[in-house]
């Protein structure tokens, strides 16, 4: 192997919060998928909801923000009626109900995201982009990381075409950057294990590093939990050996001294 060594890192709760972008082009984009007879039903406000924030860990596709934001904004929607504890212990099953009962598939929702945020970058793109507020250190960090000689990728759910143009904005130049659209994590990892080592792996989804773990091709790969992205109440807990808990002093020394 003769390239440099690759930190890798998630954007979405790493390197940027959304948060506000988040609510707003979810927001839209539910907005943009109700027939016209029915938009005065639905009152999504342009304040984030408490559910939408503490929901947003939970989140692992960019259609999952949609269908929240629709959930959020029906006063009679099973999260609204059972609360966000019951909704957050049975994720996967609710968002599965919520879709058929809206009548919606995934791929539809990715698409009106991704209409909603095309629309705001081509209408209001200082707007859009101020909605994104990057954590100062990790780009910092990021910016000074060559002189270790080591370069940086970014792997992330979110879309290429998004994801590149705040990547811009930040003046941040990964040596390559994965959206959603060239596989799963573990995937993706293990085509760059072939070319390049990996000097650690920095995600804010537990599940997502337990999942990387369980692959025996992936176990080489130092894997870090930011301290500052979009934790679940329980992730901190009983914290396994190999997955290390990375705050970001710890991000502004030498990896080679990393845990």
């Amino acid at each position: 192997m003769t390239e440099k060594p690759l930190l890798v890192l998630d954007f979405d709760g790493v390197i940027v919060d959304g948060m506000t972008e988040y609510w707003s082009s979810s927001r839209q984009a539910f907005i943009d998928l109700l027939p016209k007879n029915k938009e005065n039903y639905y009152f999504p406000s342009t304040e984030i909801p408490k559910a939408f924030k503490r929901l947003r860990p939970w989140v692992h596709h960019g259609w999952e923000m949609v269908l929240l934001a629709a959930e959020c904004s029906n006063s009679k929607s099973r999260l609204n009626l059972r609360g966000i504890e019951f909704f957050s212990q049975n994720y996967p099953k609710e968002c599965d109900l919520a879709l058929k009962q809206w009548n919606w598939t995934p791929n539809q929702l990715q698409e009106a995201l991704n209409d909603a945020r095309r629309n705001a970058i081509s209408n209001h793109p200082n707007q859009w982009f101020n909605t994104h507020k990057p954590f100062s250190e990790v780009v910092q960090r990021l910016q000074i990381l060559d002189n270790e000689k080591i370069e940086f990728a970014v792997l992330t759910t979110k879309s290429l075409e998004f994801t590149q143009k705040l990547l811009t904005r930040f003046n941040l130049q990964p040596k390559f950057v994965f959206g959603h659209e060239a596989g799963s994590k573990p995937e993706v990892l293990t085509k760059i294990l072939q070319t390049q080592i990996i000097k650690g792996f920095i995600e804010d989804r537990r599940t997502t590093l337990e999942t990387i773990l369980k692959n025996h091709n992936l176990q080489s790969i130092p894997c870090y939990l930011a301290s500052w992205g979009y934790l679940k109440p329980q992730d901190l807990k009983h914290l396994p050996s190999s997955i290390k808990l990375l705050d970001l002093k710890t991000l502004n020394t030498p990896i080679a001294n990393w845990p």
